[in-house]
C-alpha cells in the first residue's frame, strides 16, 4: 500500500495562505481516494475535504470557498491550498488515503495515514 508524507504547513497570519503537499510512494496511487484531515488541542479529529481519482471532491462547511485541493496523479501527490486562513484552523493537519473512489468522510475508512503538520494561524 502507500505510503504518505506531507510538507508545508507553519505560521501566518489570519488571512493568509498557506500550501500542504502530501506526497504518495509505494502501492498504486490512483487506486486511493486521498482526504485530509487536521485535528485541533483537545478536539477529536475531523474531516476536512477529500478528493478521489477522478479529481472529483467533498468539501465541508469549513472549508467551502478557502480551501483548494488539487491532485497531480503523474506525481503522486495531492495539494490542499488554504486561503483565507482563521485562528479557528489551527490545527495538526493529516493527509489520509482510503483504497477506491468513494469520498468518504469517515475517518476509519482510510487506512494510511501521513506523519502530521502542525498549521498555526495568528490573530
Amino acid at each position: 500500500q502507500v505510503q504518505l508524507v506531507e510538507s508545508g504547513g507553519g505560521l501566518v497570519q489570519a488571512g493568509g495562505s498557506l500550501r500542504l503537499s502530501c506526497a504518495a510512494s509505494g502501492g498504486t496511487f490512483t487506486d486511493y481516494t486521498v482526504g485530509w484531515f487536521r485535528q485541533a488541542p483537545g478536539k477529536e479529529r475531523e474531516f476536512v475535504l477529500c478528493i478521489d481519482r477522478f479529481g472529483n471532491i467533498r468539501n465541508t462547511d469549513s472549508a467551502f470557498g478557502r480551501f483548494k485541493l488539487t491532485r497531480d496523479n503523474a506525481k503522486n501527490t495531492v495539494y490542499l491550498q488554504m486561503n483565507s486562513l482563521r485562528p479557528e484552523d489551527t490545527a495538526v493537519y493529516f493527509c489520509a488515503a482510503a483504497f477506491g473512489s468513494l469520498l468518504t468522510a469517515i475517518t476509519n475508512d482510510y487506512t494510511v495515514w501521513g506523519q502530521g503538520n502542525q498549521v498555526t494561524v495568528s490573530s
